[in-house]
């Protein structure tokens, strides 16, 4: 079947269009990207603004008409940390229900990382044993550990890259004093709750996915997307804290330069690199794997899971329907 999935997250609404059959590999046909900053739009008391729930209608519109031309079957469309952090997001959501006829989900924080999780886990299969998995997104940090489909230990931390941006890196480029408080202070949040992750069991493999991830492997000197989903890419603890060194004096515009880096995140990089380095160093990580599916390929996966069950309940309803 064609899907449509619809990510409302803090920075973009994205819409993957994918071909995608149970026990298959989920075919990416088109992404489609606006660039809204929600976690930007909320007011002093927490609200979503009147301008930034116009703004989000607009997208889900012309995204669902794209969904629609481009032969999806159906939209899958869920919100991640802004909206799931607005104090107003009920009523948000039902406003964008009301104008385009789209179901929008708000994922929690903890799903998030177990959708993640099975991504992660069904790219790399059975055999990578227990996997560590971390994802570094605009509002929060999603980290996951197990040896199945459904991890072992799962949470979710509000330490994403724009919000830790806002509030501690405002200067442009970052005030030095700054990055280093910010780097002492994500150590002592990030110790505790390494303990708690990890005491399933140490990890086999170490992976980090999603943009953030990304970008910094790629300017440490992994392949480029050109290259395909199936090169190894790698990011090393060495490589990332000398990469710190580099952008950290850099501006907004400048980091938008560098290869692998849109102008839409230049301006998170740092404080998103600070987070990746404090996770590793915190569960003694020395390298992380990139792993190209993250959260939307979680909820296509999941999504195709549910098929059969779904047939077989319609199935049984209709032999109870028929006395049979």
């Amino acid at each position: 079947m064609r899907l449509g999935v619809l990510d409302v997250g803090s920075n973009t609404v994205h819409l993957l269009v994918v071909d995608a059959h149970r026990g298959g590999h989920p075919n990416p046909m088109s992404s489609t990207k606006s660039v809204l900053r929600l976690a930007e739009q909320i007011d002093d008391r927490g609200c979503l603004t009147d301008r930034a729930a116009a703004k989000l209608i607009e997208s889900v519109d012309e995204f669902t008409h794209i969904a629609s031309t481009s032969g999806c079957e159906q939209i899958m469309a869920f919100a991640t940390s802004a909206v799931r952090d607005a104090s107003n997001s009920d009523e948000v959501l039902a406003r964008v229900a009301a104008k385009t006829g789209v179901e929008v989900t708000v994922l929690s924080g903890h799903d998030e990382a177990r959708l993640t999780s099975l991504a992660v886990r069904r790219w790399y299969g059975w055999s990578a044993g227990r996997i560590l998995a971390l994802d570094i997104g605009g509002g929060s940090l999603e980290m996951s550990n197990g040896v199945d489909e459904e991890p072992d230990s799962a949470m979710s931390l509000p330490l994403g890259a724009g919000r830790l941006t806002r509030e501690w890196l405002p200067g442009d480029p970052p005030d030095r004093r700054r990055v280093a408080v910010l780097r002492d202070w994500l150590d002592a949040e990030l110790r505790p709750v390494a303990k708690e992750l990890t005491a399933p069991g140490r990890p086999d493999l170490a992976v980090g996915t999603s943009k953030t991830f990304r970008s910094l492997a790629r300017l440490t000197g992994a392949a480029p997307s050109s290259a395909g989903p199936r090169v190894k890419r790698e990011l090393t603890s060495n490589g990332l804290r000398q990469l710190i060194s580099f952008i950290s004096r850099m501006t907004r515009d400048d980091r938008a330069e560098l290869e692998g880096v849109s102008a839409d995140r230049a301006g998170q990089l740092v404080a998103g690199a600070l987070v990746a380095e404090a996770a590793m160093r915190a569960m003694s990580i020395d390298t992380l794997e990139i792993c190209p599916w993250a959260l939307r390929e979680g909820v296509i996966l999941r999504r195709l899971d549910a098929e059969p069950v779904q047939a077989a309940e319609a199935v049984a309803a209709e032999a109870v329907g028929s006395g049979g």
